[in-house]
């Protein structure tokens, strides 16, 4: 397993190109015991007009289905991942979320279209949409329980090949704002909910140099609302969950 993942890093961290991470991820696949895997962005890979990272060797039928009900955004594998750092199998998904009958619906149609169970691995970075790299197999074919730490590896390195490729190719990032100490202090107090003259108490402000805050920060980030600000701040790791709950 340690030549195999050594073997795997190498290839994937020189390709140049999608075809040849799509072959690099083809081969490590079958070497681990799955038939199936999909490196993706969670979001709405047809809006995305190309922007986002997809690359898979799904069925066309399950594909197609995915995009037109754009399930990149909704899929429970994909939220599943969001609750986690590290790569998770299929079958464990009802422990970490809960499920709607959508969901339910979801995993039926993919194991009708011959997806089983899988193994997903998280891949988030902050100021970037969320994604993941997923090994699957056709269904009736148990997971290889003695590949998944070869398969966390390989799916961490094969999404960071990716970003490379995709952010060449096609995707200049917008450089992330940067907000002032004090503007995000004003942020933070408004993402737990504190109006601009609670805040101003808090701080040690005026009401009215909170609010000149609040709207500069928007203004940084291109946004009209508080709420989106938080928002965006937590996106991008500017703030963090832990913040705002003080947990």
């Amino acid at each position: 397993m340690r030549s195999t993942a050594q073997a795997f890093v190498a290839r994937v961290t020189t390709v140049s190109n999608a075809d040849d991470l799509d072959d690099a991820l083809r081969a490590i696949s079958a070497e681990m015991g799955f038939q199936h895997y999909a490196l993706s962005h969670h979001v709405d890979i047809v809006k995305a007009g190309g922007k986002a990272i997809r690359l898979h060797d799904y069925p066309a039928r399950w594909a197609d289905y995915y995009d037109a009900n754009i399930l990149g955004v909704s899929d429970p594998v994909h939220r599943a991942s969001h609750v986690t750092s590290v790569g998770f199998r299929w079958s464990h998904i009802p422990r970490m979320i809960a499920l709607t009958a959508r969901d339910r619906r979801t995993l039926a149609l993919g194991g009708e279209q011959g997806i089983g169970d899988g193994y997903t691995i998280p891949a988030n970075v902050p100021g970037e949409a969320r994604g993941s790299c997923s090994f699957a197999n056709q269904a009736g074919h148990s997971v290889p329980e003695a590949m998944l730490p070869l398969a966390q590896l390989a799916g961490a390195f094969a999404f960071e090949a990716a970003r490379r490729l995709w952010s060449v190719r096609d995707f200049e990032p917008d450089p992330t704002p940067t907000l002032t100490d004090r503007q995000r202090d004003c942020a933070l107090w408004a993402a737990r909910g504190k109006s601009d003259w609670e805040t101003s108490r808090i701080l040690g402000l005026s009401e009215e140099t909170v609010a000149r805050h609040i709207r500069q920060g928007c203004e940084r980030y291109g946004v009209n609302k508080r709420t989106l600000l938080a928002i965006r701040a937590l996106f991008d790791g500017t703030l963090t969950f832990t913040d705002i709950f003080r947990r």
